[in-house]
């Protein structure tokens, strides 16, 4: 198999269905497809039933290209993280890795159009994340929730207005924003710098107003990039947790108990904003997404240094945030339902509190006079007193 025939078989990927998210190279499978959250099997000539090891491992070499770093770190690691450019076609985020001793590949297709706030219909709060001048904004959900695609539209946004410089580090480059007002310089872990601790060190040297850090993976990194919000820095990153309460936990848990106290106050003092992102499906297909968003005010802060409490919780506060532009999973998912975007099943299965969502359900089905119960021709039984008294069953 040979670089050509690698094309080749992307662009038949790609052509095979609508929407094509991601493409799935595992042995024992034909090529797949992820479209609108579903893997698909491709339909080749000559057809592929079952991809053999040697199949899937030459297809990896081929996407390597020789490079002596990442075939290093994919031995060592036993996974690397690479970009590749489809010619005419697109740009994929890769991933190669070895599982039961053959390898596997999944390819995150990228998109070329930088998004914008409006087109992905994010909720006015982003706008307000633009204009800040410092601190941390936090993007968090499980990966290919749309957490790159949701920062890549607010840097647009601050690229539309403010004359800055920024300067991103990603792994790898995702979509490549072009200088308007904003100076933009972009580096790719791997080709500009071997970590993303080392890589926002040397950013602190190169006089930017906002940097953008892939992922927050470890104590190092959350630590350098603390010290960024802290000295006049708007940083904005990711991490891989499901809401507010568990980001701020997943930092915390990576500083030593003896440094807890100060990493609370640290945290209180930097953050301002974090955003948790689900993608549901929606009725007529594709996916939408919701958002959990919590800012900082003086109960947030509370929060932080002291921890959670019966009646100061993460969730409770959220909720009392809303008029500041915050919000729960569970009013944005029962405002998609309201909106005829996802099914009642759907808004269910993706709440944090099914009993919220359930009585916001039933607020919109009465008020469009439906049925909020299946359970009908109920009437009291007025004969049961009597019929004790005088001791009849």
């Amino acid at each position: 198999m040979r670089k050509q025939q690698v094309d080749y078989i992307m662009t038949r990927m790609l052509d095979s269905h609508s929407n094509v998210s991601d493409l799935n190279i595992t042995v024992g499978k034909p090529f797949q497809v992820e479209s609108d959250g579903e893997l698909c099997p491709v339909e080749l000539e000559p057809p592929f039933a079952e991809l053999t090891p040697f199949q899937a491992e030459t297809f990896a070499l081929n996407l390597l290209n020789g490079d002596r770093r990442l075939i290093e770190t994919l031995v060592e690691e036993g996974s690397c993280d690479m970009s590749y450019h489809l010619p005419g076609k697109a740009r994929f985020r890769v991933n190669i890795f070895s599982q039961k001793s053959n390898y596997a590949i999944v390819l995150r297709r990228l998109e070329t159009k930088i998004p914008t706030c409006k087109d992905l219909h994010l909720p006015e709060t982003f706008y307000k994340m633009a204009e800040e001048k410092n601190g941390l904004i936090l993007v968090t959900g499980a990966t290919g929730t749309g957490k790159t695609t949701s920062l890549a539209a607010l840097l647009n946004e601050i690229n539309e207005k403010k004359s800055v410089h920024i300067v991103t580090l990603e792994d790898p480059i995702e979509y490549e924003h072009p200088h308007r007002k904003a100076t933009f310089n972009q580096r790719e872990m791997g080709t500009n710098f071997d970590t993303f601790a080392n890589g926002l060190r040397a950013a602190l040297r190169q006089a930017p107003k906002v940097i953008l850090v892939g992922e927050m993976r470890d104590r190092e990194t959350v630590e350098i990039g603390l010290n960024a919000a802290e000295t006049g820095h708007l940083v904005l990153t990711t991490l891989h947790t499901v809401d507010a309460g568990q980001t701020i936990n997943r930092i915390i848990g990576m500083f030593n108990t003896d440094e807890e106290n100060q990493i609370r106050v640290r945290l209180a003092d930097s953050i301002r904003w974090i955003v948790s992102q689900r993608l549901l499906p929606k009725v007529d297909g594709g996916r939408v997404p919701a958002f959990e968003i919590m800012g900082t005010n003086l109960r947030v802060k509370e929060a932080i240094i002291h921890g959670e409490s019966e009646g100061k919780t993460f969730y409770e506060m959220i909720e009392a945030g809303e008029a500041f532009g915050m919000t729960t999973f569970d009013k944005y998912i029962t405002g998609l339902y309201e909106q005829g975007l996802i099914t009642e099943e759907t808004a269910y299965a993706y709440a944090s509190r099914k009993p919220i969502v359930g009585r916001g359900i039933d607020q919109i089905k009465s008020a469009r006079g439906e049925k909020t119960t299946d359970i009908e021709d109920l009437e009291v039984d007025v004969a049961y007193g009597r019929q004790q008294k005088k001791g009849v069953w």
